[in-house]
């Protein structure tokens, strides 16, 4: 059974089968596939089975479609192999077929009628760099240090006589 497994947090626990039919998938309650989350537009995309893929079509969402981070045109239709990962907004779903996946199948994205694929090294699981939370924190730590070392030469001198 051909099944799209959301992977994001707080809709963990919903999947859906894929059917060789069109499925509309977005925000609003009247998609066959409601997901209720901000970042995925009203009316996202369509989903169906071919074979053994799902075809993706990106309806102009706000802030896209994306398989295995790759970025589908808007009205173009892209295919999504089984293990692959398609991102809407930033809701990701896993495209889970039951039988085991091949590295192979997970590491191409074939893009709409062109016939071009595109490898893609990251997974959706790679960790992500926080270098910038980082420099963040050091800055703000430095600033409060120097914040702390003022005002405390601010009160030592007013306690010292002025000439």
């Amino acid at each position: 059974m051909a099944k799209l497994t959301v992977l994001t947090e707080g809709f963990t626990d919903r999947s859906f089968e894929v059917k060789p039919e069109k499925t509309s998938v977005g925000r609003l309650e009247e998609n066959a596939v409601c997901i209720p989350e901000a970042s995925v537009s009203s009316h996202h995309c369509e989903v169906w089975l071919k074979g053994d893929d799902v075809m993706v079509k990106d309806l102009g969402s706000t802030n896209g479609s994306f398989i295995n981070e790759l970025q589908l045109a808007a009205d173009k239709e892209a295919t999504l192999r089984p293990g692959q990962i398609l991102r809407l907004g930033q809701v990701q779903l896993r495209f889970e077929t039951g039988k085991k996946q091949s590295d192979a199948s997970r590491q191409t994205v074939k893009l709409g009628d062109t016939g071009a694929t595109a490898a893609v090294g990251a997974t959706a699981f790679s960790k992500k760099s926080n270098k910038a939370t980082k420099v963040f924190l050091a800055v703000g730590g430095l600033l409060l240090l120097i914040i702390i070392g003022a005002l405390v030469f601010a009160f030592l001198n007013l306690g010292s006589p002025n000439p």
